[in-house]
Formats: C-alpha cells, sequence, structure tokens
C-alpha cells in the first residue's frame, strides 16, 4: 500500500500584498494540490480557494486517472459559476496542480500516482538524484518555447512568462492535462506555484530535495530560498515522499542518505555523497531490489521505466495544428522552388546537338532541366562565336525568347550553307573571238 510522508510551505512573497496561492493537503483522500489565483486583490485568492475546496468535497467516485480529471472539472464549473454571480469576481481565474492515488488500469490490485495540471503550477518527480518536470506549462512563453521562438534561456527571463493560457474559471469547460506514475518507496514529488520556480534553478531546487529529508524542512527551505532570490510574487509548494505504511520510520531514507531500517543482507548500490550534506554518510550504499522483490509490483529494476506514460495525455491540438503547418510550410516550398526551377529557358547542348531546355542551366536542387526542343543544329556547323553564345546557356523568360535566339542562329547557318551551294554550281563564262578583216588601202585613181 501506497503511503505519504507530507510538508507544505507558503508565503506572500516580498512584492505582493496578499496571497492568493491555496494548497490542499488531504490525507485520507491520498490528494494534494496547489492552486494559483488570479483576477484582482479578492478574485485570485476566492478562486484559488474556491478550487481546492471544490476537488477536496466532492473526491473522484472511484480512484482513477479519468475520476481526477472530472473533480478538476468541477472545480472549474465551481469557479466559473461564482464569477458569474458575482460582479466583484468577473474574470477570476486560478492555476490548479495535484496528484492523488489511483487504481493502475493495467493491474488492479496495484497502485499509481495520478497527476493532474491546468496553468502555470508544476508537479515534479524527485527520483534518484534527479528531478524531473512531470506536467507541462499553459502559458504564452511555454508556447512560444515549444514552437522553437525562444529558446530556453530565452524563455526563462521573458517578460511576459506570466501570461497564462489555460486556467480554471475562464471558460464553462476546461482542458485537463494528466498522466500517471508508477510510485517506488523514495520518491519525492513537488507541487508549486510559479513564485518557487521563477527564482530558483532546477539545479537549486534538486539541491534542497536531495539535501532535506523531511518533507516539511524541505518546503520550508524552497520558500526561504525563492524570498532570499527576489520573492517577486506569492510562493507555495507541497513536498510530497512516497513511503510504505508498513515501514513508514524509513520515510524517504534514500533522499536524506540515513541507514534506518536498511536490511544488512540486501545487495546494495552505491549513493554518492551530497556536497554539505553530513561527511559521516560519505559512501552510504542503500538497498537494490532484489529479483522477485521488486517494489509495488515493478517488473523490472528500471525505475523509470514508468515515466513515459506520464507524458502520454499531451499530445494536443497545439501538436496536430503544428504538424499541419509543417506539412503546408513543405508543400508550398516544395510547390515555390518547384516553380522558379522551370520558370527559365535556356538554349544549350544535348549531346552535339543545340537544343531548348526549360530550367535552370545546371538545375535546382533535385529539379533537371529538361529538353523542351530540338534545332537540328550540330556544334560543327556554327562559327566560333555562335558555339560561344550557346556554351553561355543564356537563359530567357519565355519558350518563344529561346526559340527566336535560337531561329537567328539557324537563319545565319542556313545563309552560309546557301552561300556555299551557290559559289560551287555558278557556271563558267566563255569569251568567243571574232576574225579581223584587214581591208586594203584603196588604190589611188589618176586622170588622164
Amino acid at each position: 500500500m501506497t503511503g505519504f510522508r507530507v510538508g507544505s510551505a507558503t508565503h506572500t512573497g516580498r512584492v505582493r500584498s496578499n496571497n492568493q496561492d491555496s494548497n490542499l493537503i488531504a490525507d485520507r483522500l491520498q490528494l494534494y494540490a496547489v492552486a494559483d489565483g488570479m483576477g484582482g486583490h479578492q478574485g485570485g485568492e476566492v478562486a484559488s480557494a474556491l478550487a481546492v475546496e471544490t476537488l477536496e468535497a466532492a473526491p473522484p467516485t472511484e480512484p482513477t486517472s479519468d475520476a481526477l480529471v472530472e473533480a478538476v472539472k468541477r472545480a472549474n464549473a465551481a469557479v466559473f459559476a461564482r464569477a458569474g454571480q458575482e460582479p466583484a469576481l468577473r474574470g477570476m481565474g486560478t492555476t490548479l496542480c495535484a496528484i492523488a492515488v489511483v487504481d493502475s488500469e493495467a493491474d488492479p490490485d496495484t497502485t499509481e500516482i495520478a497527476w493532474v495540471n491546468v496553468g502555470d503550477s508544476r508537479v515534479y518527480l524527485y527520483r534518484d538524484g534527479e528531478l524531473l518536470q512531470l506536467s507541462t506549462d499553459h502559458n504564452l512563453v511555454e508556447d512560444l518555447r515549444r514552437d522553437g521562438q525562444l529558446t530556453d534561456a530565452e524563455a526563462a527571463v521573458h517578460p511576459q512568462r506570466n501570461i497564462i493560457t489555460r486556467a480554471l474559471g475562464i471558460d464553462a469547460d476546461v482542458q485537463v492535462d494528466s498522466g500517471t506514475v508508477v510510485p517506488y518507496e523514495g520518491d519525492r514529488f513537488l507541487l508549486c506555484s510559479d513564485g518557487l520556480f521563477n527564482e530558483l534553478t532546477l539545479d537549486q531546487m534538486t539541491a534542497t530535495l536531495r539535501r532535506l529529508a523531511d518533507p516539511k524542512e524541505a518546503a520550508d527551505d524552497l520558500v526561504r530560498q525563492a524570498n532570499e532570490h527576489g520573492g517577486r510574487d506569492n510562493i507555495t509548494c507541497v513536498v510530497v515522499d512516497i513511503v510504505d505504511d508498513d515501514r513508514a520510520e524509513v520515510a524517504s531514507a534514500a533522499l536524506a542518505g540515513t541507514a534506518a531500517g536498511i536490511d544488512a543482507d540486501a545487495p546494495t548500490r552505491a549513493v554518492p555523497a551530497v556536497a554539505g550534506s553530513d561527511p559521516d554518510l560519505a559512501g552510504f550504499s542503500a538497498p537494490a531490489p532484489r529479483d522477485g522483490d521488486l517494489p509495488f509490483g515493478r517488473p523490472s529494476e528500471d525505475v523509470y521505466g514508468d515515466l513515459n506514460r506520464a507524458r502520454t495525455r499531451h499530445v494536443t491540438w497545439r501538436v496536430l495544428a503544428f504538424v499541419l503547418a509543417v506539412i503546408v510550410v513543405l508543400g508550398v516550398a516544395f510547390g515555390a522552388v518547384g516553380w522558379y526551377a522551370k520558370r527559365t529557358y535556356y538554349v544549350g547542348y544535348a549531346g552535339t546537338e543545340v537544343a531548348i531546355y526549360q530550367g535552370q542551366p545546371g538545375g535546382l536542387l533535385f529539379f533537371d532541366p529538361e529538353v523542351k526542343a530540338r534545332t537540328g543544329l550540330d556544334r560543327t556547323d556554327l562559327t566560333d562565336a555562335e558555339a560561344q553564345a550557346v556554351r553561355k546557356e543564356q537563359s530567357f523568360a519565355s519558350l518563344t525568347d529561346a526559340r527566336s535566339f535560337a531561329n537567328r542562329i539557324r537563319a545565319d547557318v542556313e545563309d552560309r550553307r546557301a552561300a556555299r551551294t551557290t559559289t560551287t554550281t555558278r557556271p563558267r563564262a566563255t569569251t568567243t573571238t571574232r576574225p579581223r578583216t584587214t581591208v586594203p588601202p584603196a588604190t589611188p585613181t589618176s586622170t588622164p
């Protein structure tokens, strides 16, 4: 059976005048939540408090992940209805993240930890020295980061990172992110409002959860550090440790490095000493699960094997829209490249024959030019100047212009052929010499 040790802390911060955060510690229901209200001085407080009160007053009818999601939707309806009834509360809303014990869908005899989230409060899982964010923020900056428009570093300091895109109480219905994790003794869940993770880095939160075994001490220290780093918003966190009810005395033993309750005969795995921790604990070894005796019916020692399911419900319409947008962009780009590649013509050689091509000389990407017309002219028919002009592969805007260029060359070639033919077949001229007749001079006649 899954058991818990829980600690929580909340603070107004160093800038705000009131605390609009709320948290829920419902041990009897094994249900824990954090809400961060918005909507003015009064509206935020009312929205977050009403959300966790509704969640506690109307627990899931059956311990399943889907039932927990429905409980969150009932909380949304309650906040939405209250905002509609009181003009002073119009536009109020709240984030909400929660975890609860539910029956496993795969094996009814085992339990899992279900988590839900709406808004930008977060659910983390600390396991084997690493802190993993299970939930996804519903805010403008996170949407831009997921779309590749912002880097992680830019998103961390973006001035609009507090603009959320999903919250309880804004619409009559709400989409709820959810997932499940198979629990492992020594796991530690952290639920918090953005006032914590906007002030502390992931490494700082991880170091605190690793250093402090008591969940209350860890929660208090996280809030203290957030205030020291600015405290620009309300700060709330709930730390939930997974323990075995039959062995409550070893609560989070692996987290703090205490040897209480360790089976001396069990094989061990080394746990590195934490910087700043008790030096006497350096080299401490915690028990490793034995074959056939894995906690909570786990099929293997891969403690991260079940975390993939934590993301299975994050495929939303945004993902589908993004995929469709990528397909459209690729299609448009392909068409544009194809149009550009085929928009021109040029005259070049196809072997030794002069031909007219459609396309870019040499081709463009995977679009090769193709022969559209052959002229019947051979390279040997051309003068050096004409051959050089063809080798330049001059581009033309239309097939007609390319034909005109080729036809001018053809005309010059045909004129030269005609000139050669005329010179060869013209008849030779003949000269006729007429005989000259010599007339003797007249004899003078004398008169008697």
